[in-house]
């Protein structure tokens, strides 16, 4: 059995001033992030973790690193870090870098179904990633996760992005697709937890968007 703990990225300059990151784009971490991701590491120190895999934008492997740092400090043994580039943000095109407020103005239609109807998301004149293009880049990456860790009890950590960790997690529980967004967004720092029993062949939900271990309030920054 293998339990999967997705965590998305820290929290950047670029979420609290509304801009699209994507997988170019890209902002430091915000001074609290590091804060909260040692937060988390608290939050995870008491369980024993085989390996962390992150993504190569530089906000998912800072978080990564961070973490991976405090673990080491309050388990007393390192724990490995790979990086994946299959497990990489949406290409969002031409929306990167842009303010919510302005892609909303000149791309409502796109915005509308990235955000609620991923099954019309049509990103051809954004020059965009489709959801199930992304689905189809990251499966094989956590397929891959999951056969070098099939042991009894092995625990991996998964740090990611908001949009990509929604859509992947919810297509690996066979969710519709036009009922990905339907559990709601996942929080900077927070935490899905998935199990296998069958090397990823199929999957039970455990958590969804833990953030219980963060001392601040969620706002509406926070959350894709």
């Amino acid at each position: 059995m293998t339990k999967l703990y997705f965590v998305r990225h820290g929290k950047t300059e670029w979420n609290l001033e509304g801009r699209y990151q994507g997988a170019k784009g890209d902002s430091p971490l915000l001074k609290e992030s590091y804060a909260e991701i040692k937060q988390l590491a608290a939050f995870l120190a008491p369980q024993q973790f085989r390996h962390i895999y992150a993504s190569p934008l530089r906000r998912a492997r800072v978080t990564a690193t961070t973490l991976q740092h405090e673990l080491d400090e309050l388990q007393g043994h390192a724990t490995p870090l790979t990086i994946l580039s299959r497990l990489r943000e949406f290409d969002l095109g031409v929306m990167e870098g842009m303010k919510f407020v302005d892609v909303e103005k000149k791309y409502a239609e796109e915005v509308d179904a990235f955000r609620n109807h991923p099954e019309r998301y049509f990103p051809a004149r954004i020059k965009g990633e489709t959801f199930q293009h992304l689905i189809e880049r990251m499966c094989p990456a956590i397929l891959r996760i999951c056969e070098s860790n099939p042991g009894d009890d092995d625990q991996v950590i998964i740090v990611s992005h908001g949009a990509a960790l929604n859509a992947i997690i919810n297509a690996l529980l066979e969710v519709p697709l036009p009922d990905l967004r339907k559990r709601g967004g996942l929080a900077n720092t927070s935490t899905t937890i998935l199990e296998t029993q069958d090397q990823g062949k199929t999957y039970r939900l455990l958590d969804w968007n833990d953030t219980s271990y963060l001392t601040k309030k969620i706002d509406p920054t926070d959350v894709i």
